[in-house]
């Protein structure tokens, strides 16, 4: 089926974005858990703004009573620590994360692969797109493969043009200014001592359907990725098609 604009009307109004993208993380996964090897995880992670830990000092009522249950001496004599204040607060930026991992079992738990699914968030100030692009340089730089997909039409920024400007020996490598909707595939190897990335790109635009990636695992195996088959049985479950 053609790829819908999931960012405009009328189809925003009637199925939230985000709800699209976690329901396709899933189908992504499943797919893939069908065709890896058996020693090999499939994980969907999932979510949509801050996501760290908040600062319960923030929530403390100081008009609350004190507690009055019985401490254990265990309890008691535990001895309390809290660090200096920091010397600097600075802000921070957490991309948004619709991620599916594959993890090897075969030395303990270890990512291998990774599939982003770009957000708006992602595309939105500079700040978020650098910190989008440093998570997935990060990626490679560890060994792990990696493929982005941007289906979003409501902002115009080209994440892989953004990850290339993070590293100087991939320039010559980016996309034209005017790809704003696409897929690329990222596989880090060393060979003859040299380390490199290869790039598999696919642009695509409204209507089209979408690729079909490789997504390797580990050494010379790979899996085929096809977003068109997982974009469609997402769009069927939320009766999109």
């Amino acid at each position: 089926m053609p790829l819908l604009d999931h960012f405009h009307t009328p189809l925003d109004e009637r199925y939230p974005w985000e709800s699209f993208h976690s329901g396709w993380a899933t189908r992504i996964a499943d797919q893939l858990s069908e065709r890896v090897p058996a020693e090999f995880v499939v994980a969907e992670q999932t979510h949509s703004g801050n996501h760290l830990e908040i600062d319960v000092a923030t929530f403390e009522d100081s008009t609350a009573p004190p507690q009055t249950e019985p401490v254990s001496p265990a309890v008691a004599l535990a001895p309390t620590w809290a660090p200096p204040a920091p010397a600097q607060v600075v802000p921070a930026i957490f991309p948004d994360t619709f991620e599916v991992r594959v993890f090897s079992t075969m030395a303990g738990l270890t990512l291998v692969a990774a599939i982003e699914l770009i957000s708006p968030g992602n595309k939105d100030r500079p700040e978020e797109r650098q910190a989008f692009a440093i998570k997935c340089a990060s990626y490679l730089h560890q060994g792990v493969s990696l493929i982005i997909i941007d289906i979003v039409t409501s902002r115009r920024a080209n994440l892989h043009n953004e990850i290339v400007a993070l590293m100087p020996s991939a320039r010559g490598s980016e996309m034209p200014a005017q790809a704003a909707l696409y897929a690329v595939a990222y596989r880090p190897v060393l060979r003859r001592g040299c380390a490199e990335i290869e790039i598999w790109p696919a642009p695509f635009s409204i209507g089209d359907p979408l690729p079909e990636l490789p997504l390797r695992l580990t050494g010379d195996l790979f899996v085929p990725v096809d977003f068109e088959a997982s974009y469609q049985e997402a769009c069927r479950r939320r009766r999109l098609a």
